[in-house]
């Protein structure tokens, strides 16, 4: 399912933020929790990217996949 890129940002920013939230909060990169996380957060990087690709343009403020 693709949706607005703009969209997709905002689901990758809150996701970013779990990431972060999740862990500090164990400590270790490594965590199962953290793992799992991160590969929500990569999913939302692909779906964005693939969103772009269909629609041929990019958000002008700015790209997830980098910071």
């Amino acid at each position: 399912m693709v949706h607005n890129p703009e969209t997709i940002q905002e689901c990758i920013e809150k996701a970013r933020q779990r990431l972060y939230q999740i862990a500090n909060s164990h400590m270790e990169l490594m965590h199962p929790e953290v793992i799992r996380q991160s590969m929500i957060l990569d999913e939302l990087i692909n779906e964005y990217n693939k969103a772009i690709r269909l629609n041929g343009k990019t958000p002008r403020d700015k790209s997830p996949g980098m910071r």
